[in-house]
C-alpha cells in the first residue's frame, strides 16, 4: 500500500529528514540518496507500526501548508506492506469448483497468489 507524506531535508553536516505530521518520525544520512532511502524507510516502518497496532494513519499534509523553516519541502513515498514484520505464510482451506481449479491449472494460474491479490485489492492494500 503505497503512502506518501511530506518531510521536510535539512541539510547540515549530513542531511536529515523529518516528517511533520508523524511525530518523532525522522532520520538522516551522509548525503541526500543515503538520507532519502532512510526516510522511505523510516516512513514504512512508522506506519506499519501504526497498522500494525489498528492505529489510524494520520492525514497527510498538504505541502504548500508547511512552513519551511531551514530545510526544503519535498513528498516522500513508501510502500508500507514491504515493512510488515508478519509476513509467515499460512495455509487457508479453499474450495471451488473443480471445472475452475482444471482450467486455472490449464492457465498456470497460482491460486494462492490469486489469492493474496484479490484479497490485496478488495481492503485497499494494493
Amino acid at each position: 500500500m503505497l503512502q506518501i507524506y511530506p518531510a521536510i531535508i535539512h541539510k547540515e553536516k549530513s542531511y536529515w529528514i523529518e516528517f511533520p505530521d508523524l511525530e518523532g518520525c525522522q532520520t538522516c544520512g551522509d548525503t541526500l540518496e543515503e538520507a532519502m532511502e532512510l526516510a522511505q524507510e523510516a516512513l514504512g516502518l512508522y506506519l506499519v507500526s501504526l497498522a500494525e497496532n489498528k492505529q489510524p494513519l494520520p492525514t497527510p499534509s498538504n505541502l504548500a501548508d508547511i512552513p519551511e523553516h531551514d530545510g526544503q519541502k519535498t513528498y516522500i513515498s513508501t510502500d508500507i506492506n514491504t515493512y510488515r514484520r508478519d509476513t509467515k505464510a499460512v495455509r487457508k482451506m479453499l474450495s471451488i469448483p473443480s471445472w475452475l481449479a482444471k482450467e486455472a491449472e490449464e492457465h498456470n494460474i497460482s491460486l494462492s497468489k490469486l489469492l493474496q491479490d484479490a484479497l490485496k485489492e478488495k481492503l485497499h492494500l494494493a
